[in-house]
This record gives structure tokens, C-alpha cells and sequence, in this order.
């Protein structure tokens, strides 16, 4: 029978994916307590509120967060972000931070979402996912992106190196309408093919991210 994998971290209140942008607040618009004065004896409502900046969680990227041109979540066509072909690319940590194309060798990648597993997930919510992070080179995204990779994910704070102001990985992909999806997790659990990936974002104008239930579909 197909197995479904959950690829994606939960949002939590106050919980911080990236430094410098502020965590999620998560509370309640309408309690269940508050709720009793409104409906019926026995009937009890909530209605939650949050508010977060887009790039919250296990998140995608469209076109638009780099481009003004470019597509937004709105925009994206649903082929772009689910029931995609995909494979898994094991790139430990242990043969460094920058996966070069090198890494992608040999490898079918044309309409695959192309998911990077480098295991740096198991540092999610510690002190540790924030610092020296692996990530793809420049020249790897032109791989991807020359080989017709359709999307590309990775576990990894960041999809780009970011000791610097350059952002050559995203400025490539998202300029050929290849999302990016960040903060994956538990990618020790899919095959290296032979699964299907989802990471379909809510349909907002003029956004060009917003978190994801990421998930596979073992065939």
C-alpha cells in the first residue's frame, strides 16, 4: 500500500525558523469559552489567529520572492508543486557544506522535484541549525536548472550560502519558475526514488512565500 511521509516541521508559537525574523505569535481570536456566550447551549467554537512572516516553518518559494516579475503563490500552476516525480539526493554533511553539481551526477533530474537530503534537520530548534548550514552552489542550480529539475527542496536552514549578500541558487532556480522549498525534515525516511512529492502553498496574491504541509507518497 502507498505510504504518506510528513516532510514538513509544525509551526509553533513562538518558535524561530530563521534569525532575524520574528516567530510566529499563535493564539486565539474567538476561545471556547468566549464561544458559550454566542451559540447555543453545548456548542462551543474556536476560531484561531497567527500571525507570521512568510518564511515560517517548512516553507516554498515562488518566483515572486525574488522577482518582481516573477510568479506569486497565486500563480504558481498546481503541476509546479504537487504530485511531482521526485528523488532524494543523499548529501551528508560529513563531505561538506557546499554540494557542488558533482552531487546530482548520473541522476535523471528532468520534471523531478529534487529533494537534497544533507540530515541537517536533526539540528531543528537548537542553537546548532543556525550555524554553518549546508547548502548548493551556484554552479549546481545550473545543473538543476539545465537539466529541467521542476523543483528543487533541501533540509537545510538556507537553499544558498548565506556568509554573503549573493543568493545565487535562488536568483537561478526562481528566475526559471523552479520553486524551492526550505526546512525539510525527515527525508531519512523516503527512497532515493520512487515516491511522490507535495508542497502546495496557500493561493495568496502578490506573496512570493508561505509555509507547506510537505509530504511524499511512497509508491
Amino acid at each position: 500500500m502507498p505510504r504518506l511521509i510528513d516532510l514538513s516541521h509544525s509551526v509553533e508559537h513562538g518558535m524561530v525558523t530563521y534569525k532575524g525574523l520574528p516567530a510566529p505569535i499563535v493564539c486565539d481570536f474567538l476561545s471556547r469559552e468566549d464561544s458559550k456566550r454566542i451559540y447555543a447551549p453545548g456548542t462551543e467554537f474556536h476560531i484561531g489567529k497567527i500571525e507570521m512572516v512568510a518564511n515560517t516553518g517548512t516553507y516554498l518559494d515562488a518566483p515572486f520572492h525574488r522577482y518582481a516579475d516573477g510568479k506569486d503563490l497565486s500563480e504558481l500552476p498546481l503541476e509546479s508543486v504537487a504530485d511531482l516525480d521526485a528523488i532524494a539526493v543523499r548529501a551528508p554533511t560529513e563531505a561538506g557544506r557546499a554540494i557542488g553539481p558533482e552531487a546530482f551526477g548520473g541522476r535523471d533530474l528532468r520534471g523531478k522535484a529534487v529533494l537534497v537530503h544533507t540530515g541537517w534537520s536533526r539540528h531543528w530548534r537548537t542553537e546548532r541549525y543556525f550555524d554553518g548550514h549546508p547548502y548548493l552552489t551556484g554552479e549546481a542550480a545550473a545543473l538543476l536548472r539545465d537539466e529541467g529539475a521542476a523543483l528543487v527542496g533541501i533540509d537545510s536552514l538556507n537553499i544558498d550560502d548565506i556568509s554573503g549578500g549573493e543568493r545565487p541558487v535562488h536568483s537561478t532556480l526562481l528566475r526559471a519558475d523552479i520553486p524551492i522549498v526550505e526546512h525539510i525534515t525527515n527525508l531519512d525516511q523516503v527512497p532515493e526514488a520512487g515516491f511522490r512529492f507535495h508542497a502546495v502553498p496557500v493561493k495568496v496574491k502578490k506573496f512570493g512565500t508561505f509555509p507547506v504541509r510537505a509530504f511524499a507518497l511512497l509508491l
